[in-house]
């Protein structure tokens, strides 16, 4: 229930105990969303019966927490708080595990009809030895949908969000195979590369549950995207355990069976696995939550460390940066990370809690991004005024000045937090309200393209 009457430090003790319910992941978005509407429909009578605000959200809260665990855990960690004592009352529950299984069945037969799906262009005479184009451009059309269909399931998604949904996928879908794009060349390889990241906002909708426009929904996509990382890694070097070992026993019989493994097994479970780690993740989030400051604390310094000696290699050698695409993928591949790595941070950390010293890492590891960015800015400017425009100088040039956007103004707003000027939470809407933009530049690039440079 909406409560326009609600004071501005009332929204901010609510604000915090949805933020940190979100940063624990016990239980999905939507749960989140609905367990709000309770709380302030708990506020929203006791305040009608005459108690303050601050009153009305303490016994709001008691009141939560004999209804649902997630109160007391958020309490009990939090000693500080004045409402400790009055919602530590009985022993957390647990997600049934009969949804865990039913969950687990339709993400199972979906991660099957992606299968099919990778194999089903067969059928119409394509072959992904000869139209391998064909099957890099479309391969997000044959997880994407499926994916942001168990989602729609799971969040019971209005019918209009789910028809706008409907509407993007096919759309891209049109788009991507609208243009008779020269297979190998420069703008087919951009359209592949960029099609993933415009299609994956779709997913975010669709995950966040009709929470999108809240920052702890786009905030739970964040998270999401790195855990499904995590797990989607850890699979495929699993599966590629398992197949060095099938192959090798098939060779010990004298046979070979490296067919199989290049037109069914690899694409097959490719497909199927994002479907299953993105299950995996929903499964087990209490375990996975736990990794994000892990990794967050371990990767930050060694890439901090990596930026600082390459800015050091190039002052002392006096080179510049090359653009070559591959080493221009790889130096965009690097600033994307850290901004990944401060949005893990992001999304793990108490906003509550003063600013420390791996804050002060996180803005050098900023700092040191931006003026590695800034060299890449000048190197792709140069050479474009030296040898002129193409696709991949373009869509490099894009790419860095969206990403120096946003890693310049993520410096500003930290620095404020530091020192005592702003808060954290301003840090976190900006990094979540910035991702369209990732998306938007991606479908330009994917659309516009190959209007602007021809279809080679």
């Amino acid at each position: 229930m909406s409560s326009p009457e609600l004071t501005a430090p009332l929204e901010a003790q609510i604000e915090r105990w949805r933020s940190y319910l979100a940063r624990r992941r016990a239980v999905h978005a939507v749960d989140v969303a609905e367990l709000e509407d309770h709380l302030r429909e708990q506020i929203g009578a006791l305040t009608t019966a005459g108690l303050s605000t601050d009153e009305a959200f303490l016994v709001a809260v008691k009141r939560m927490g004999e209804l649902d665990g997630l109160s007391r855990e958020f309490a009990r960690e939090h000693s500080e708080r004045l409402w400790k004592q009055l919602v530590l009352t009985s022993s957390d529950g647990g997600a049934p595990a009969r949804d865990v299984r039913r969950d687990g069945i339709v993400a199972f037969a979906l991660a099957v009809v992606a299968a099919m799906l990778v194999k089903m262009p067969g059928l119409f005479g394509a072959s992904m030895d000869s139209d391998e184009g064909f099957y890099a451009q479309n391969a997000p059309f044959f997880v994407f949908p499926l994916l942001t269909g168990f989602f729609v399931w799971k969040r019971g998604l209005a019918t209009r969000t789910v028809r706008w949904l409907i509407a993007g996928f096919v759309i891209a879908g049109f788009v991507a195979n609208l243009y008779p794009l020269a297979p190998g060349g420069h703008v087919m390889a951009l359209a592949i590369l960029h099609l993933p990241i415009a299609l994956w906002l779709l997913v975010g909708v669709a995950y966040a549950g009709g929470r999108w426009a809240q920052t702890a929904g786009r905030m739970d996509f964040v998270r999401f995207t790195g855990e499904l990382f995590i797990y989607y890694v850890l699979i495929a070097l699993g599966g590629g355990v398992l197949t060095g070992f099938t192959a090798m026993i098939f060779e010990a019989a004298g046979l070979k069976i490296e067919w199989f493994f290049q037109q069914w097994l690899v694409p097959c479970g490719a497909a199927g696995a994002v479907i299953v780690a993105a299950w995996l993740v929903e499964a087990k989030q209490s375990v996975i939550e736990n990794m994000a400051p892990v990794l967050a604390r371990i990767f930050t310094p060694l890439f901090t460390a990596v930026i600082l000696v390459f800015l050091g290699t190039l002052v002392v050698t006096g080179r510049g940066v090359d653009i070559a695409r591959n080493v221009l993928i790889a130096f965009d591949i690097l600033l994307v990370l850290v901004l990944g790595l401060l949005l893990y941070s992001v999304s793990a950390r108490d906003t509550e809690a003063p600013p420390g010293p791996f804050d002060a890492l996180q803005i050098t590891l900023l700092v040191l991004a931006l003026v590695a960015d800034a060299i890449a800015l000048q190197a792709i400017v140069g050479r474009i005024g030296e040898f002129g425009f193409t696709p991949n100088r373009v869509a490099a040039l894009g790419e860095n000045v969206v990403l120096l956007v946003n890693l310049a103004w993520s410096a500003v707003l930290y620095v404020r937090f530091v020192r005592g000027r702003g808060s954290f939470a301003a840090l976190e809407q900006w990094q979540t309200r910035y991702l369209p933009v990732y998306a938007i530049w991606a479908a330009f690039v994917v659309a516009g393209f190959p209007l602007i440079f021809g279809y080679q």
